[in-house]
């Protein structure tokens, strides 16, 4: 077994035009002080990260780890959870994703498909130059409008989408072999991979790629109502990072999973700070110890009550807390009886 890191903050959430949220040394600054000893970086903001320059020069990355360094904190991960999305957009949602893409590519999904595909693949390299060895991102959908199967979806719908969407990314995904870098698919409703079920189509038509996996986040399992404990356990082997988010899931007589078009605040499934919600965390941190994780634990915050400022005090020592120190021997080793293959045989009766 072995002891996961952590705490750490991925910085998505927090990032804003005023200090100390406005530049990577403050923010870092401020995330230290608070007793995170990691943060992850959302490569779509420029305050924080340049990802062209990340991919093409070594000192940058050298400078941006002594940045991070000089104010007590390391560098987990980078997240390309936007650039992610744009891989593969069902063109129902073209005018709302066309803000995740610069201006020059919007209102053109080829050409902002291509520059979506570039950015994977500088990630891939600045992650290489930056020392790292996960990445997270998102893995766009096709076929997510079409969820539910009413009017009946026309046989092979789904198997063409997952097989255009493994197309795609079956070259990215290369790329982020040739780096020694794993790809971790944050499995998230609108995304095509939202759960266990479609992580395994897409991973068997990948033929089990060894960069495809899994960035675990539990709280998107409880709005499905999904066994979010016996997912570590079918796919451990998988999950190579894991965002410490808190929800609840409150059904009543006029709502459920779906949410009813409601706000935020008001839907029965909704996110919540560390602490808050339904997450049965010490289950989680017990079985992805024992499993051998030994990534980070990075708080994500997303709540619709609690303001970001607290959520993010109170989230280092919570997730601090949690962290198990893996145990180095067994707890009956006082009573170790020593053995040898010839007593052992004989306590068989293979012996007389």
């Amino acid at each position: 077994m072995k002891t996961m890191k952590g705490p750490a903050l991925f910085l998505a959430q927090f990032a804003g035009d005023v200090a100390p949220f406005n530049n990577l040394d403050s923010i870092a600054e401020w995330a230290a002080g608070l007793g995170y000893k990691g943060v992850q970086i959302p490569t779509w903001d420029s305050r924080f990260f340049d990802l062209k320059l990340a991919a093409e020069s070594q000192s940058y990355c050298d400078d941006l780890l002594g940045t991070l360094a000089k104010q007590g904190v390391e560098l987990t991960e980078l997240s390309t959870h936007l650039q992610g999305q744009l891989v593969a957009v069902h063109p129902a949602y073209d005018s709302l994703f066309d803000s995740f893409a610069p201006e020059a590519v919007r209102n053109n999904p080829p050409a902002r498909q291509a520059w979506a595909v570039e950015q994977l693949h500088f990630a891939a390299k600045a992650s290489k130059n930056l020392g790292l060895k996960c990445h997270a991102t998102f893995s766009g959908a096709l076929a997510w409008p079409y969820l539910y199967p009413w009017p009946q979806r026309p046989n092979g719908l789904v198997e063409a989408a997952f097989q255009e969407l493994a197309d795609r990314w079956k070259p990215i995904l290369d790329v982020f072999d040739e780096h020694g870098v794993d790809a971790c698919f944050e499995v998230h409703p609108g995304e095509d991979i939202h759960d266990g079920a479609s992580f395994e189509m897409f991973l068997d038509l990948l033929n089990g790629h060894p960069r495809c996996n899994l960035l675990y986040d539990p709280s998107h399992f409880v709005l499905q109502q999904l066994d979010y404990l016996a997912y570590i356990d079918l796919y451990h082997a998988r999950i190579k990072m894991f965002h410490v988010k808190d929800a609840e899931f409150n059904p009543t007589g006029r709502q459920g999973v779906y949410g009813g078009f409601q706000s935020w605040v008001n839907r029965a499934g909704r996110f919540r700070s560390l602490g808050d919600g339904q997450v049965d965390f010490g289950g989680i941190f017990s079985k992805l110890t024992q499993y051998g994780y030994e990534g980070w634990a990075v708080m994500e915050w997303e709540c619709c009550i609690k303001s970001s400022d607290q959520g993010a005090k109170e989230g280092a020592p919570f997730i601090a807390s949690h962290i198990i120190q893996a145990a180095g021997r067994a707890f009956d080793d006082f009573a170790d009886a020593k053995t040898d293959s010839a007593a052992i045989r004989k306590l068989l009766g293979l012996e007389v």
